[in-house]
């Protein structure tokens, strides 16, 4: 984790140095977090940063459709094209604490 001092904290002044997080997501930002009494913060360029990163991350809606004894999800054309989804090919689903990875084969 890159780590770079600052100036000082605006609350205690003490040390501020400058991190490297992500999100959930795995969207990477930078912040701000003091030595002293760990308050951490961003500035409005590292939270537009985050923001437009967000706004690219298009989210996509499938309905879950009864086939035969299963059931499908049908993946939407650009995701296909993305990620070189082919018909007929095998993909490896990955149970996740908070849903499931769908990678092709």
């Amino acid at each position: 984790m890159k780590q770079k001092k600052l100036k000082k904290c605006s609350e205690c002044r003490g040390q501020m140095k400058e991190l490297i997080s992500k999100t959930p997501e795995g969207i990477k930002y930078t912040y701000f977090k003091c030595e002293k009494c760990k308050e951490e913060i961003l500035d409005m360029n590292q939270l537009h940063t985050v923001a437009e990163k967000y706004r690219e991350m298009k989210k996509f809606h499938a309905k879950v459709s009864k086939w035969g004894m299963s059931l499908g999800i049908r993946i939407p054309k650009e995701l296909v094209q993305r990620y070189n989804f082919e018909d007929n090919k095998e993909v490896s689903i990955i149970p996740e604490d908070e849903g499931i990875r769908v990678i092709p084969g």
